[in-house]
């Protein structure tokens, strides 16, 4: 390398001119510009061949990167490199990186490698990269990879990102394992944003940790190669995942556009939008979102045996306001949720949805679904009867006072039960059901009973009993006579006193069988209710 405060390049590197322009530029921390000014043939993702003039070798980048010349007095060292082509292989693995970085419209002709490296700032923007190595890099600021098309992955397992990690707009293709993006135990400060994303392989974040959002609006992932599209479990988000669509008008990602800092917040009406879509299953188990996970529009394309997974995740808000998938399974077994933000459009049929364990406490519904709609999601969830979503759907409705509701969805359950009772319990249900509606619409009774008492009033006027014991028996009433025979605890004083005989003893028999029935569906009605199930 050079004498300490001399800012030439060591004579047996042999600089090229765009070399050159690059190392002068790197001492000013002004921008290396070797674009020719036409845009077609500027793109890095294009066909165009890059002559001589735009080659910058590797060694010479990571030179100025590890042990790079002073800056000029007054000035601060960057590098700031847009329109090259950078030959050979960029290594600087293990090495401490002060400089501000930034490539722009570049295109790399070998991978780029960092693993356990330290960086203030990194920026990649709009650069053709085959891969980028990057396992345990360390940033102080923002790493930044938008619109990069990456041909065989990307690796950030374990990395440690300052400030924010956007992959806006990127393009990811599959390495050798299928993964398009390995991240696996990344911690990101702040942000991460890969908003209009396409990952052609599995994105992997298991075990990741991102300070405030986590943002794919937009994005489309897909994986024909494997199971999932995004698997990450135990993910912890401490504000908001965003599946959802983003604007596309008015994009801030122009040539101008520097840094290039998000797509925005949800689009506004009349924005023209693009959805975020997965091909593939999404594995989310165990995560924990600070504020809420929302799908709103999206669309999930699945096979047969594949999941969207949300198994034991705990949110206050789960916003399930997507298209409704076709095939597949939704997976809420275990997950825990204050809100639930959903429309009924967005859940899948009959052995598409399983909630066994799923709790929360308030429903919001997005549009028109009414109980009706609701009964059949919970029926839907439910191939084989359990009876803890239907005492969960009673407990949400109880708590925002709608009791009928609740009674309505209690006394489904029962019915649901006994489907699964053998013969003649299913018969003891079906006559409860039909009388009292096991208990949960207790004026039934009243009207029975006052079918009954009428008949019984009726028979008796004109076919009054003898009395069992001549001279002992009270003034002959059929009000009263009917009446205590239906009535199985309180006692008249009338049923002893009289002697019922053929088709009497008949009518009898019946009114004190109907009454202990109304009796006991009644009572097992009210304990259901008094232990609020």
């Amino acid at each position: 390398m050079t004498e300490p405060g001399d800012g030439d390049a060591p004579a047996d590197l042999q600089l090229t001119s765009a070399e050159w322009s690059m190392w002068q530029a790197f001492r000013n921390g002004s921008t290396c510009d070797l674009h020719i000014g036409d845009p077609a043939r500027d793109d890095p993702h294009g066909q165009h061949l890059w002559g001589p003039e735009r080659r910058v070798r590797a060694r010479v980048v990571a030179l100025l990167l590890l042990d790079g010349p002073p800056p000029q007095p007054g000035r601060v060292a960057a590098l700031q490199l847009t329109g090259a082509y950078i030959t050979d292989t960029l290594d600087v693995a293990g090495g401490t990186i002060k400089p501000f970085v930034e490539l722009r419209d570049c295109r790399f002709e070998a991978e780029v490698v960092l693993p356990e490296s330290h960086f203030t700032t990194l920026r990649l923007v709009n650069c053709a990269i085959p891969r980028l190595e990057a396992a345990r890099l360390h940033t102080e600021g923002d790493l930044h990879l938008p619109r990069c098309v990456v041909q065989s992955g990307i690796r950030l397992t374990d990395a440690q990102i300052g400030t924010d990690l956007m992959l806006n707009q990127t393009i990811v293709h599959k390495d050798r394992q299928g993964r398009s993006v390995m991240a696996d135990g990344l911690t990101v400060a702040q942000d991460l944003q890969a908003e209009l994303m396409e990952s052609y392989g599995e994105l992997s974040l298991r075990g990741a940790t991102i300070g405030v959002s986590l943002s794919l609006r937009g994005s489309r992932l897909c994986n024909p190669f494997g199971r999932r599209a995004l698997n990450a479990p135990q993910l912890t988000v401490e504000r908001t995942l965003y599946l959802t669509a983003a604007g596309l008008a008015n994009s801030p990602f122009s040539s101008s556009a520097t840094p290039p800092y998000g797509i925005g917040q949800t689009p506004s009406r009349g924005t023209r939008v693009q959805r975020f879509e997965c091909e593939g299953g999404m594995r989310l188990d165990d995560g924990r979102f600070g504020d809420a996970v929302d799908f709103e529009n999206a669309r999930f394309i699945m096979e047969s045996d594949q999941e969207l997974s949300l198994r034991r995740i705990q949110t206050p808000e789960l916003r399930f306001l997507g298209e409704r998938p076709q095939r597949g399974r939704v997976i809420l077994s275990g997950a825990r949720v204050v809100n639930l933000i959903d429309k009924s459009a967005s859940w899948p049929g009959l052995g598409g949805l399983w909630m066994a364990g799923f709790a929360y406490e308030t429903l919001i519904p997005r549009g028109h679904f009414p109980l009706a709609l609701r009964l059949q999601w919970v029926a839907a969830a439910t191939p084989e009867y359990a009876p803890e979503p239907y005492e969960m759907l009673a407990a949400s409705l109880r708590s925002t006072g709608e009791d009928a509701d609740a009674r309505e969805v209690l006394l489904a359950k029962q019915r649901r039960r006994r489907e699964t009772l053998p013969l003649a319990a299913k018969a003891w249900g079906i006559l409860q059901d039909w009388t009292v509606a096991y208990g949960y619409r207790p004026g039934r009774a009243a009207v029975w009973m006052a079918v009954l008492w009428a008949i019984g009033t009726l028979y008796f006027s004109t076919s009054p009993p003898p009395p069992l014991k001549a001279g002992e028996a009270p003034p002959w009433n059929p009000y009263l006579y009917s009446l205590d025979l239906l009535l199985p605890v309180i006692d008249l004083n009338q049923g002893a006193a009289w002697k019922p005989g053929g088709g009497s003893q008949w009518v009898a028999a019946v009114l004190i069988l109907a009454g202990w029935v109304l009796a006991t569906t009644v009572a097992a009605g009210a304990s259901r209710l008094l232990r609020r199930q």
